[in-house]
């Protein structure tokens, strides 16, 4: 049987589910972040993909935002000693980065792929 063409679901869906990019149903990461060297699914070679820094910078970007902003309404409420600040801001920051960073890189791959799908499948 023959098999038909199917465009590649959304970037963003496959990307927080943190999905294969072409079928949107094999998982992307072997572990934390390390991203799987093909697709258990449909068997798309993912080893060559490197999304670099970009998605560290946006979760960067995104918490500095969130967190500066949080811990100034905490301290003009409430106006705790800097031990509080550091007891509340080290867990949070570090639980939304690692919260953050898989769907970030995983949206980065499916981008990729969408846009240099010639360079997975060979040329």
């Amino acid at each position: 049987m023959a098999e038909t063409w199917q465009p590649a679901p959304s970037p963003f869906s496959t990307g927080l589910r943190c999905r294969c990019p072409a079928c949107g149903k094999g998982r992307l990461y072997n572990g934390l972040l390390t991203v799987a060297p093909k697709c258990e699914s449909c068997g798309l070679d993912l080893s060559a993909h490197d999304s670099g820094d970009g998605p560290a910078v946006f979760v960067i970007f995104i918490l500095g935002f969130v967190v500066v902003g949080a811990a100034f309404v905490v301290e003009m409420t409430f106006e705790p000693p800097l031990w509080v600040h550091a007891a509340i801001w080290i867990p949070v920051i570090i639980g939304l980065a690692i919260l953050l960073l898989r769907p970030a890189k995983a949206i980065m791959v499916a981008l990729h792929y969408k846009h240099l799908r010639h360079e997975y499948h060979g040329g």
